[in-house]
């Protein structure tokens, strides 16, 4: 389905770099009014590659001394014809309208298709013509209004009707409500709608009823390609007509019915290829980075792959890729691994459903065991055809909310959900047991390491448990009576720390309230478990405090003192990275001390009133004084104080002439010079003038109980150099560690060694002491006891703030043979530990918009492959080792090959048999 491109647009042919132009220029004026309900346009990726060849063929013709080249070459490209989309599309779908169409369900954004905005596919198909138009809508996803997604897929809704046991298939919105599913299900059934109820009909089990008409899909946890059960009422009370019929007989309906299929898509575009936009480096903004990247790289569009499938030699199974489903590349390189844990391969694609305890109510009713299943044997069939992971993705976002949408999520996170609910689904310990670990009352650590574990297996047994957990021993220490508790814990994987000093760095502004200097940044370096007054110290010293000084620290939050940290032993580690902290330095006073907070405000001309009113926006950091209780305060102290404080920040002071004039009568005399003077607006919380006068004023006698507004004219804040008030550090602002060398990269066992050392406890963790009966911060100590088969381990690359996630770009040289964990067992047992690496998964670039793949080793061919999403390829074992490198799998090198799972392979025999009996 095409459409013509207008007269007049076609004779008006553009030169190509004008075109290039005036679609950037449009590109950045829609990212910069970027808003929920915009409308975005599909356009394939050929032709758009096309465009972008020819609009920068006159960059790439110009010659070094700046000339053009003006013969005609056989390879410059020529102007695109039509824009013909219909690559995108379903080989069956209606062409009715544009609304109506279906796309291929393997679309990816960068490799099949470009989102462009509204304006932008506006003037290309002005220009171009051709179609057909494939429009979507960009959604809000999240909090901010910032967090916006374009759906480029719409739920897909199988609509049951009972009693008639008719069916019908819809797209719709996940942001429509259940009123607009309503409506639509009436429309598509010729219902009337107040005999009509919708049902949650997840899995052909009745789980809700719809009956929040105001409700979201999304906040009714409706996924892709479930179904919803329309009933419909016969009688004039309203009872439902087949309420009471059994779900058994709900599905008899539909099984002898017939199929009725409608594509009912008026509105919804939602989201299976969910395309999040960030607004910098995906969707449009791929205009401008794109004809950047062609431009500097003389034309190459090899960027983005042009195939799906693998290119390998031999018949190997196990190099079938993944399909990404929008940011769903940290799900693909988790799986593979997993997929591709010999045991695992090994177990899902025999007979594992007689282990699936069906009503573990820790578990997932099996469903979770029997999706990975599935998917695990699709992608050790012999077909190279790349898999789409829909239906495991659906079931995914069924049982871990956390991993529903399409944004980018952790893959680590991803596989400690996956190792525990699979554990669950295939738990064979059916009745769990209550037990509890007796004292250690002097027994050898090895008589109660195996009593844990054997309580351990008593309540947990499965094929995760066979495979994949090992056993801690776990000291701990009371620092106050001595006190020793040893316990034997299992874990699934191990998290090591990338860095590991002992010390924080932490910048913090000071402020003087005697004017006797401008704020001024310190840097200093705290103990990381040290407490408050390590902080006062290290600041003491920086900032050469005299005696008859005092330091206050306080937090600051939307321009305000939202918390004074005086208690001395407060732990440094409840202060956040990205928390703002000022310290205001303040004479030592005999009596108690009130305090005055001075909140600086800026005019702010409010453009929505038609008077253009002036309002008063607060900005800056405030500034504090101190007074001694029950001392009368006047409007001139008030004022005094105020011009104090400020003085150091002014700009052009007379005072400065002579460094050596620096006492507080100098100082002050040069608020009267003509380059300084300025007035001070003082108002109270009550919206009161302060004025300059010898009036008593009341202050209130409790702390940060005053607040007064500095309101600043437009005139008056010039003369104040602002940036001592405007650009408060974080306490502590992420940079990337520097790069080592190759001479010296962080060992892998360096970061075991730092996992392992004896370390208090953080204040969130403190231990009840049963000898001192309270909490207490106890010294712990790790210590291996025993390795399972499968030893995954987990580099912590990224660190944690209250709002922000940042990467350690560090790389460890972990070994891909001969992991030699012997002398790590606390446990001496006889025989060496050592592991060998078959699979990694790395992350590559930042967290918002990186991106996974996995490296893995298949055995039988003792070869290398990566596996990034679709993709395939071989790779050297050398290029293994990278510092994107995040989790790495090692199984045990020793034991016959398939030791374990031929006893995993005997248990599930067992336990079928016994089930048969």
């Amino acid at each position: 389905m095409e459409m013509e491109m207008p007269e007049s647009e076609s004779a008006q042919e553009l030169p190509s770099e004008e075109e290039m132009a005036l679609i950037r220029d449009i590109a950045v004026s829609a990212e910069a009014h970027a808003k929920e309900g915009d409308i975005f346009f599909l356009i394939t990726n050929r032709w758009w590659q096309s465009w972008i060849q020819y609009v920068i063929q006159d960059s790439a013709g110009v010659t070094s001394n700046g000339s053009h080249q003006h013969e005609c070459s056989s390879n410059t490209p020529r102007r695109p014809g039509a824009i013909d989309n219909t690559d995108l599309l379903d080989d069956v779908a209606s062409e009715v309208s544009s609304t109506d169409i279906e796309l291929h369900d393997t679309l990816v954004e960068g490799r099949d298709y470009i989102l462009l905005p509204q304006q932008v596919w506006e003037k290309l198909h002005g220009w171009y013509g051709g179609g057909p138009m494939l429009q979507r809508k960009a959604i809000n996803t999240g909090l901010s209004q910032t967090d916006l997604a374009i759906e480029v897929y719409p739920l897909r809704l199988q609509l049951l009707l009972m009693p008639k046991g008719e069916e019908a298939v819809i797209r719709i919105s996940k942001k429509d409500t259940v009123h607009e599913l309503h409506k639509k299900a009436c429309e598509v059934f010729d219902l009337v709608p107040d005999e009509v109820f919708l049902w949650d009909y997840y899995g052909r089990t009745k789980h809700a009823l719809m009956d929040n008409l105001e409700k979201t899909l999304d906040d009714a946890n409706i996924q892709m390609d479930q179904d919803i059960l329309v009933e419909v009422t016969t009688d004039a009370n309203g009872s439902l007509d087949g309420g009471c019929m059994s779900s058994t007989q709900e599905n008899d309906y539909f099984e002898r019915s017939s199929t009725w299929t409608v594509d009912a898509s008026k509105s919804g575009f939602s989201s299976e290829n969910l395309a999040s936009i960030s607004y910098v480096s995906r969707s449009y903004s791929s205009i401008l980075v794109q004809s950047q990247y062609l431009r500097s790289s003389n034309g190459d569009l090899d960027n983005v792959p042009d195939t799906v499938g693998v290119t390998t030699r031999g018949s190997s199974s196990g190099l079938t890729g993944l399909l990404n489903l929008g940011n769903t590349c940290f799900m693909n390189s988790a799986v593979q691994c997993l997929v591709h844990t010999p045991e695992f391969a090994r177990y899902f694609r025999e007979d594992y459903r007689c282990e699936i305890n069906w009503h573990n109510p820790l578990g997932m009713v099996g469903e979770l065991a029997l999706s990975f299943g599935e998917l695990l044997r699709k992608l050790w069939a012999p077909s190279r055809t790349p898999v789409s992971p829909r239906p495991f993705k659906t079931k995914l976002s069924r049982f871990a909310p956390q991993f529903s949408g399409y944004n980018q999520h952790d893959s680590q996170e991803l596989l400690a959900f996956l190792l525990d609910g699979l554990h669950e689904d295939l738990n064979r310990v059916k009745h769990r047991p209550y037990l509890k670990s007796k004292d250690a009352d002097g027994r050898s650590d090895e008589e109660v390491a195996d009593e844990y574990w054997a309580n351990h297996i008593a309540r947990n047994d499965s094929i995760i448990v066979d495979v994949c957990q090992g056993q801690y021993k776990s000291t701990l220490v009371c620092p106050i009576c001595g006190k020793v508790s040893v316990t034997f814990d299992p874990f699934m994987y191990l998290s090591l720390p990338l860095q590991f000093t002992s010390t924080r760095s932490m910048t913090i502004v000071v402020f003087t309230c005697d004017g006797s200097a401008p704020p001024t940044p310190y840097t200093v370096s705290v103990p990381k478990q040290g407490r408050c007054r390590d902080l006062i110290q290290a600041l003491t010293n920086a900032c050469s405090l005299r005696n008859e000084e005092r330091l206050l620290i306080a937090e600051i939050r939307n321009h305000r003192i939202h918390l004074i940290l005086e208690d001395p032993v407060l732990q440094l580690s409840t202060i956040k990275d990205d928390d703002h902290l000022a310290v205001y330095r303040l004479p030592k006073l005999e009596k108690r001390a009130s305090y005055i907070q001075f909140v600086h405000r800026r005019e702010d001309l409010d453009q929505g009133n038609n008077s253009s009113s002036t309002s008063w926006k607060p900005y800056g950091v405030p500034l504090l004084a101190q007074i001694s209780r029950n001392v009368t305060m006047t409007g001139s102290d008030i004022h005094g104080m105020a011009y104090k404080m400020l003085l150091p920040m002014l700009r052009n002071q007379v005072a400065q002439h002579s460094a050596v004039q620096s006492s507080l009568s100098t100082r002050t005399q040069s608020y009267h010079t003509d380059s300084s003077k300025f007035s001070l607006q003082l108002i109270d919380d009550s919206n009161t003038v302060i004025e300059h006068t010898n009036y008593a004023i009341r202050v209130p006698q409790s702390s940060l109980a005053t607040v007064i507004f500095i309101n600043w004219s437009k005139s008056d804040l010039k003369k104040v150099n602002t940036n001592h008030l405007e650009h408060l550090p974080e306490v502590f602002k992420y940079a990337p560690p520097a790069k080592r060398t190759r001479g010296e990269p962080l060992s892998l066992y360096a970061c075991l060694d730092a996992f392992l050392r004896e370390e208090p406890l953080v204040p969130e963790e403190m231990w009840y002491c049963p000898r001192c009966k309270e909490q207490r911060q106890a010294s712990k100590k790790l210590d291996l006891w025993r390795l399972p088969e499968v030893l995954v381990i987990h580099l912590k690359r990224f660190s944690f703030s209250r709002s922000t996630k940042h990467k350690l770009e560090t790389f460890v040289n972990f070994p891909i043979h001969d992991l030699d964990l012997t002398n790590y067992i606390a446990n001496k047992i006889s025989q060496r530990q050592i592991y060998e690496l078959y699979a990694v998964s790395n992350h590559y670039g930042s967290m918002a918009s990186g991106h996974y793949t996995a490296y893995i080793k298949l055995l039988d061919e003792n070869r290398w492959y990566n596996f990034d999403d679709s993709h395939v390829s071989a790779i050297n074992e050398e290029d293994v080792k990278s510092g994107a490198a995040y989790v790495l799998f090692y199984r045990r090198v020793g034991e016959p090959d398939g030791a374990a799972s031929n006893r995993t392979q005997l248990s599930v025999k067992r336990n079928h048999r016994s089930s048969q009996r």
